[in-house]
């Protein structure tokens, strides 16, 4: 196998508290993650002349060592040494800086396509013990499917795969760094955290509504305060049929979660109409965590 075509799944968090700051400076979190059917697509070829090449279909994105793709490509072909070259080819469709784990997904889809190309012989959990030195979330993107992430992020538990649903993605013409996230949270003044260990419960019930009545998102008061967009998005997708709708990770991508495709249709049309958001992409959870493919 000289090439391969790899989906690096986008996610969005059901539920995302922070329980604290570490004295390392890192904040202890517990999230339910979910990949969801919208993904960027890599491909990649192995090549006779050594190193990395990376082209991007973005040219404001960098396509060299800080790329999350060639730092894990990197990663891989360094400790195993591996003599010949790799030609990988990004192509992007889900949003950056969106709360959505592009970067890390790619950088997910780059060791597993490392791993295959070059037949390293590591296990899934092999890959995420190395996969935490290149982001929190990108373990998480190797596992993929419905996980509690727990420490940093970098503790995983996969749980009973969420019920069947429908995701309307919504992401407004701004970017919000997670750094800028982080800093303009103040950990003593939130009010209500998200009942992860219910949420829990709920998925292994297969209740989907009850899950959803419990969903939250610590980050979200804080950043809807600095950009009202974010809000004024969640109260149109609720308006319109949603379930709930939650700004995913530290934003400032909002999603709503739907019993229905029709309805979800619906919504994205008046989404869409209504200008608030950039980007508007209607899809639906990945059934299983699955194999990279």
């Amino acid at each position: 196998m000289d090439k391969l075509d790899l989906k690096a799944l986008g996610k969005i968090n059901l539920g995302l508290d922070i329980l604290r700051k570490r004295e390392d400076g890192y904040h202890e979190v517990r999230m339910i993650m979910q990949t969801i059917q919208m993904y960027d697509v890599l491909k990649m070829k192995k090549v006779k002349k050594p190193g990395i090449s990376l082209s991007v279909n973005y040219p404001y994105i960098p396509s060299d060592e800080r790329n999350l793709v060639y730092k894990a490509a990197k990663l891989l072909m360094d400790e195993f040494q591996v003599k010949e070259g790799v030609d990988i080819c990004l192509e992007k469709f889900i949003p950056v800086a969106a709360g959505m784990a592009g970067g890390s997904s790619d950088a997910a889809a780059a060791m597993v396509g490392i791993n295959r190309l070059f037949k390293l012989g590591l296990s899934e959990r092999e890959l995420m013990d190395r996969a935490v030195n290149i982001g929190a979330d990108v373990p998480y993107c190797i596992m993929r499917g419905t996980a509690l992430a727990e420490g940093i992020g970098e503790k995983l538990t996969r749980i009973a795969q969420i019920p069947d649903c429908f995701v309307l993605i919504g992401k407004p013409g701004i970017s919000v760094s997670t750094k800028m996230a982080y800093e303009s949270l103040q950990l003593d003044k939130i009010s209500s955290h998200p009942d992860i260990d219910g949420m829990i419960r709920d998925i292994e019930n297969g209740d989907l509504l009850t899950m959803t009545e419990k969903m939250g998102n610590v980050f979200e008061p804080g950043i809807i305060e600095k950009y009202p967009v974010i809000g004024e998005i969640k109260d149109l997708m609720e308006d319109n049929g949603a379930l709930k709708a939650m700004m995913s990770g530290s934003g400032p991508t909002v999603f709503g979660i739907f019993d229905d495709r029709e309805k979800m249709e619906a919504a994205a049309a008046v989404l869409r109409e209504s200008g608030l958001a950039k980007t508007v992409f209607a899809t639906e959870v990945t059934k299983t965590g699955g194999k990279h493919k």
